[in-house]
Order: structure tokens, then sequence, then C-alpha cells
């Protein structure tokens, strides 16, 4: 339980949703590119980086000199999976709702 709490408060803020996003719609990128496009410093980049890396929703690996970023995807698979039950719940308490309305 305690990484969905991680990983829920690493998407707490926007700038680490918005490096998600652009991690999403592009693929890996090295630090340098994903700054690029933000008007925060890279070195602040890099800490959003670190608070998204230690929350396991990316990974990175070397690339010569620097580092590259991606999506972790098992990490939203298992993210789905954490908010479906809270749906799956929410559409049962709907179903009893509603049938004691019918009755």
């Amino acid at each position: 339980m305690e990484t969905y709490h991680s990983q829920l408060d690493a998407l707490g803020d926007p700038t680490r949703r918005a490096i998600l996003e652009r991690l999403l719609a592009e693929g890996p990128l090295p630090v340098s590119q994903i700054a690029s496009q933000f008007p925060v410093s890279r070195p602040a980049i890099s800490q959003h980086l670190r608070t998204l890396k230690d929350a396991d929703l990316v990974t990175d690996r070397p690339q010569g000199a620097r580092r590259v970023y991606a999506i972790n995807p098992e990490a939203f698979v298992a993210l789905r999976e954490y908010f479906d039950r809270f749906w799956t719940v929410a559409l049962q308490e709907f179903q009893k709702q509603v049938e004691r309305k019918v009755q």
C-alpha cells in the first residue's frame, strides 16, 4: 500500500504530471530534452524525475554520458488496478441505491 501513497503523492504535482505526459507522448527522453519544455531549471526537473523514479513511475538507463527516462508501464497497471477497486465499490453502491428506489 505504501507504493500507492508515494505514487499518488508524486502525481499530485502538476510539473511531474506534465513530465509523465511528455514521456508518454514522446517516449524515452534525456533530462536535457525534458527540461527544454519547462519554465524551471534542469536541476529542478532532475529533482522531479528523482521523485517519479522513487515512486516507481519512471525508469532510467544510462545512454552514454546521460540518463534517459521512460514511463514504467507496470506501475501504471498497478495504479489502474488500485483505482478499479474504488470504481467497483462505487458501482456496487450505486446499484444498491437504484435497487432501493425501484422497490
